[in-house]
Formats: structure tokens, C-alpha cells, sequence
């Protein structure tokens, strides 16, 4: 996936926004103001930071070479995917999936509501 596509992905997820808090090369997709996905989009291959269940991520870490633990973020709950073309892209979809449920998942009740009202 290149970076077009996994903005566009990201983007599909209710109540997903961009912006560039730290500087100008680190997009940052959140859901109200919560971090779902960050992206190097200067780094060549680009490297994408997803949240993710720390079984799952330790997992994901020794399947795959390009998964190492999370750049600049707790490492025990965030992973880098390194996107070389090794990593099916089910797989990088099914890990922005996993990476969004958990931020949702931790939002208030009344963030949930606000994203689900916009969405109807």
C-alpha cells in the first residue's frame, strides 16, 4: 500500500481526521483526539505506527520483519509496520482495523455517540 491508499483506508473509518501536530512530515489520523495511525511520509519505504493488543503486536513483531515495536511510542502498545511489500495487504488493513477499534473503544461514551450521530 502506498501512502494515498492508506490515507484513503484510514479516512473510511468513522470519524477519522488528519492533521500534522509535531511538523510537517508526520501525518496523524485520529479519531476526535485520540491517535489511531501515525505516518512518516517522508520515510522511503514509508513506515506507518498503529496501536495495537500487545499479544497481538509481540505476534505480528515475529511473523513479520517489517513489524518492529512502535517508533517514538510505548513500545509494549504500538508497532511500526515498515511498508516494504512484504506484509499482505489484508494484513495491514486488518492491523489499521485493530489500531482503530482500540482508540474507539477507549473513547467516552459521549465522543462514541458524537461519532456515530454524524455517520446517520
Amino acid at each position: 500500500m502506498n501512502l494515498e491508499e492508506i490515507k484513503e483506508y484510514c479516512l473510511q473509518k468513522k470519524g477519522a481526521s488528519i492533521n500534522f501536530p509535531f511538523d510537517d512530515v508526520t501525518m496523524v489520523i485520529k479519531i476526535c483526539s485520540k491517535m489511531f495511525a501515525l505516518i512518516a511520509i517522508n520515510d522511503d519505504p514509508l513506515r506507518i505506527n498503529l496501536k495495537c493488543d500487545p499479544f497481538i503486536a509481540q505476534g505480528l513483531r515475529e511473523r513479520y520483519s517489517a513489524v518492529i515495536p512502535g517508533y517514538h511510542m510505548n513500545k509494549k502498545h504500538w508497532n511500526t509496520v515498515i511498508m516494504n511489500n512484504t506484509i499482505p495487504e489484508n494484513i495491514i488493513k486488518g492491523m489499521i482495523d485493530d489500531s482503530y477499534d482500540l482508540v474507539f473503544l477507549k473513547l467516552s461514551k459521549k465522543n462514541k455517540g458524537i461519532i456515530i450521530q454524524n455517520i446517520s
